[in-house]
């Protein structure tokens, strides 16, 4: 049963004029965040039948897409890309990390009152918006493909990597393409760094919470920086072995997302 104060809380508070403050934060603050979301992991593991399943078994099934129908050139950018939306995948995790904070009941069943909350449509149009930087950046890494090593079909995984690794256009597409995807990713990163929680916290319009995301991320390049490369690392250590070990790294990561903004943005 859900509390009238709860009823309250998810009926939302009036939109906040003005921006929110973000503060400087230290790398000290990072490795506090991943700590705090690990133990928000340990707390309440059981989130992850409904959350964090999605992430692994989505990327084995878009895998298993491009092996079955020729498209194997497109299996990396999918994976790669996929990281766009673990923002928007873990709305879940933000909502059990802030109602545990909160001393409130903060079992996997209420992270489902995010579709109760006045704020859901700012929330889906955040993640269309990702969304549409998934798509995009596998467009264009479709037309790199077909422009540098041509539309001939593929006839083996082995030829194929022998296309990439062996030819100046395969190597062309390596750089631009890794190039092409850093840009998308910093996209992406900045205006979601803290967006989510910072919606979901207070309720704010989607302007606002990007150009407070925005603005966490130019208060603290070096360190946003560095937090964009953690997450990288350990999303590329739940890959393995395919993409099993996400069940354990991409509720830790939401988690400590939430952490990580109560950090950046003043109460």
């Amino acid at each position: 049963m859900i509390s009238n104060a709860e009823r309250r809380e998810l009926a939302g508070h009036p939109l906040h004029v003005a921006d929110p403050r973000v503060r400087t934060i230290t790398v000290a603050d990072l490795y506090d965040a991943l700590w705090r979301g690990y133990e928000d992991f340990k707390a309440q593991p059981s989130h992850i039948l409904f959350v964090a399943l999605i992430y692994p078994i989505a990327g084995v099934l878009l895998a298993q897409l491009t092996v079955s129908y020729n498209i194997f050139p497109l299996l990396f950018p999918l994976v790669a890309g996929f990281a766009l939306l673990g923002p928007f995948a873990a709305i879940g995790l933000y909502e059990i990390s802030r109602r545990r904070e909160r001393g409130m009941n903060s079992s996997w069943g209420h992270a489902f009152a995010l579709f109760r909350s006045r704020s859901i449509g700012t929330i889906a149009a955040l993640g269309a918006i990702l969304t549409g930087l998934f798509l995009s950046w596998l467009i264009v890494a479709w037309v790199l493909y077909r422009w540098l090593l041509g539309d001939a079909p593929l006839t083996s995984i082995e030829a194929f990597m022998t296309d990439v690794l062996t030819t100046v256009n395969g190597w062309t597409l390596i750089v631009a393409g890794n190039a092409l995807g850093a840009l998308f990713a910093i996209t992406a990163f900045s205006i979601s760094v803290i967006s989510f929680p910072l919606i979901i916290d207070k309720h704010v319009d989607l302007a606002t919470a990007i150009r407070t995301s925005i603005s966490a991320v130019e208060a603290n390049p070096r360190v946003m920086l560095i937090w964009g490369l953690m997450v990288t690392g350990l999303l590329v250590l739940g890959c393995l072995p395919v993409l099993v070990g996400l069940i354990i790294v991409m509720p830790i990561l939401g988690h400590a997302t939430w952490h990580l903004y109560r950090k950046v943005v003043e109460k």
